[in-house]
């Protein structure tokens, strides 16, 4: 999908019927639309895509993985299409699940051949010994197909394990179940709400604008 058609589609009947990890789907339509309009990359991040796009065998076109129910897609995949709409990149949008929610680290069309586990299994994320179907995706390509590079999941100053997982989700003494889940609710939602998210989708196009200079100048990610 284009990203104006994955908007129409995250709150469609198709789409809020399929299996989300931790509950219901909800429309978040609107909210990824208004993420894309207030996105905005610097003069510095323009000029450099600019750059990388207009070399031979630059980038010129982009493949992501989204799923509307995680975070890391609604921070960024807005962005990627942000950098398509400047560059002129060909950005092209798959859902990464088929109807049931695909929580396994390895992904299987046998398993759920209503998925897109095809393309997901080329890139699978690999860190602390583990392998994991990190969303979003992001892949660049030239004009002709030629794979680049992909960015996965979220920019490496992003410490999510140690803020999200390890501090926000911890329970703290003297909480029931139900109260560490509402207390981390409310501080996840700051922290979206916070200009800290702003730095780290920036620096996502950081990171990206680097990986993509390493691949035109050197030859190599």
């Amino acid at each position: 999908m284009t990203f104006d058609e994955y908007v129409s589609y995250i709150g469609s009947p198709e789409n809020l019927q399929r299996e989300a990890s931790g509950g219901p789907r909800v429309d978040r339509s609107a909210f990824f639309r208004e993420a894309f309009n207030a996105s905005r990359l610097t003069a510095d991040q323009s000029a450099a895509l600019k750059w990388l796009a207009a070399q031979p065998n630059g980038p010129a076109r982009m493949l992501a993985i989204s799923e509307d129910w995680s975070s890391d897609c609604r921070r960024d995949v807005p962005t990627f299409a942000r950098i398509a709409a400047e560059t002129g990149m060909e950005l092209r949008i798959f859902n990464r699940d088929g109807q049931k929610f695909s929580a396994a680290n390895v992904p299987s069309l046998a398993d759920a051949p209503d998925s897109n586990a095809d393309l997901m299994v080329q890139f699978l994320n690999h860190k602390g010994g583990q392998t994991y179907q990190s969303i979003p995706v992001c892949a660049f390509y030239t004009r002709e197909l030629e794979y680049l590079y992909h960015f996965t999941e979220y920019a490496a100053i992003y410490d999510k394990e140690r803020v999200v997982v390890q501090h926000i989700r911890a329970p703290r003494p003297g909480e029931s179940a139900e109260q560490t889940r509402a207390r981390a609710d409310r501080e996840f939602g700051a922290l979206i709400d916070s200009p800290f998210w702003r730095i780290w989708t920036s620096a996502t196009v950081d990171e990206i604008v680097s990986a993509l200079h390493r691949k035109a100048v050197l030859g190599e990610v």
